[in-house]
């Protein structure tokens, strides 16, 4: 039996070696249209951990928020290693990991965070917003590895809009409990039938503390690779103000209704590379942020990013740049990707207040079929409306600050079958927004409208590009 176990751990640590360390990132960035920094994988130490070793209990009954913990601060006492979390169910709170630290999934593994959201709240009221499922701050060489599933139990977090559901799904979400408010077009889920207590003193205000599933701040060398990530509170993946980060082969899902399902959102990540992935999401697919400076981080705007090799179905967009990019946006290369059913393909949003300067922009090689809106879409009026709340019209800042500079951006042999417009544009009459963009040797099939081009305030050069309408639709 020693002999079969020996065995066993030596086949698994070389599995584990083989995913992250050993893979060979360099290969995705031949022929690139401008030169960038490149990422490289993190360092993950030889050790190797299993949940069940330090008191999990994969039952979907069993809370194993304390064997996480555990598992994590056993590993960085040896200076890092792999915990394993073995097939089974995992009822958890939220996980915080640490440097050096690979939290590796096995494929029949689902880690479940815990319907109960006090689980979640800050003992120290330090945040707002509630801890996300899984979290790291200020570390170095972390990884989420493996081909389980990580599920953020959603459906006990997230408002409902009334005229997004089927009277079915309408009466399930009922089923759970809550309260309708704005005469029943909306649904939070507050009180609910299992018992688990409010984490405020209104539904809307605990909807304002839904957090991330997977988020990371000020972190450097980071890995999510290979996992299934779905039905978050909020955003999925989101990496924030941090630096080398990978991901790679995960696939990001949600109901198309999610509010705020965001698959994977870089905010203000250098040197990034998302490859491989699938996603089938609420809100944007592979989107880009950059908010205010932060002089401490290891990375402020999005740069030396790299985006190949994705499928989009379902999404607000399927390549976003917005809406807050006010710390620039340079060096970032987007190809070879796909996207089938988003309500727009490429989409550029911002307004006065929350933008910032594009440069060294390259989009090639996409393929997409089956737009709801727009193929191609740029706007600086847009306007962030959570559910519930009061969406006053947009009032301009005092001066012309954060004002967005969608230019010196670069779309070369975009194919799109079906869509409602082909080419939307516009910036404002206040500052010059939409500018120096070129699109070329494109085709796109339309159903509504070849182009919706405000001429006064935004100025794109097309070259070589057939836009068709599709008469049988």
């Amino acid at each position: 039996m020693k002999i079969i176990q020996t065995i066993c751990s030596a086949l698994l640590l070389t599995c584990l070696a083989t995913t992250a360390e050993a893979q060979d990132y360099d290969k995705y960035y031949q022929n690139m249209p401008v030169e960038m920094q490149k990422v490289t994988a993190p360092v993950i130490p030889d050790n190797t951990l299993k949940l069940t070793e330090v008191g999990g209990v994969g039952d979907g009954l069993t809370l194993n928020t304390d064997a996480f913990k555990k598992g994590i601060s056993k590993l960085t006492e040896l200076g890092g290693g792999h915990l394993v979390v073995p097939a089974g169910v995992w009822l958890t709170g939220p996980i915080m990991l640490k440097s050096n630290i690979d939290l590796h999934l096995d494929k029949n593994a689902i880690i479940l965070f815990s319907p109960d959201k006090s689980l979640f709240v800050s003992p120290d009221g330090d945040s707002d917003r509630c801890y996300p499922g899984i979290r790291a701050s200020k570390q170095k060489n972390i990884s989420i590895t493996g081909e389980g599933i990580i599920d953020g139990n959603g459906a006990q977090w997230r408002p409902v809009k009334r005229d997004k559901v089927s009277t079915v799904e309408w009466n399930a979400f009922q089923e759970i409990g809550g309260v309708e408010r704005q005469e029943g077009k909306l649904w939070y889920p507050w009180d609910v039938r299992a018992g688990y207590p409010n984490i405020a003193d209104t539904p809307e205000d605990q909807e304002k503390k839904r957090a991330d599933l997977i988020r990371v701040t000020d972190c450097e060398s980071v890995l999510i690779q290979g996992v299934t990530v779905q039905n978050s509170p909020r955003f999925h993946v989101h990496p924030c103000n941090s630096k080398n980060v990978i991901v790679d082969g995960v696939t990001v899902r949600c109901p198309w209704n999610a509010q705020n399902g965001d698959a994977i959102d870089f905010s203000d990540v250098n040197i990034g590379l998302i490859v491989n992935c699938t996603v089938d999401a609420g809100d944007d697919g592979l989107c880009m942020k950059s908010g205010k400076n932060k002089p401490n981080s290891p990375a402020n705007g999005c740069a030396d990013i790299l985006i190949e090799q994705n499928t989009v179905f379902h999404a607000h967009g399927g390549f976003v740049i917005g809406s807050e990019s006010i710390q620039g946006m340079k060096r970032i290369v987007v190809r070879d990707n796909r996207f089938s059913g988003t309500d727009t393909g490429l989409r550029f949003k911002s307004n006065i207040g929350r933008g910032g300067r594009c440069e060294n922009v390259f989009i090639y090689n996409i393929v997409m079929n089956d737009i709801k809106d727009e193929a191609i879409v740029f706007q600086c009026d847009y306007m962030d409306r959570p559910a519930g709340r009061d969406n006053p019209d947009f009032v301009r800042p005092a001066n012309l600050k954060n004002v967005p500079e969608f230019q010196d951006i670069h779309i070369n042999n975009v194919t799109c079958y079906g869509c409602a417009t082909a080419i939307k544009a516009k910036g404002t009459t206040e500052a010059r927004c939409v500018y120096g963009i070129d699109i070329t040797n494109s085709t796109i099939i339309y159903n509504k409208n070849a182009t919706d081009i405000d001429d006064a305030t935004a100025q794109l050069k097309l070259t070589d590009v057939r836009m068709v309408e599709n008469k049988k639709n």
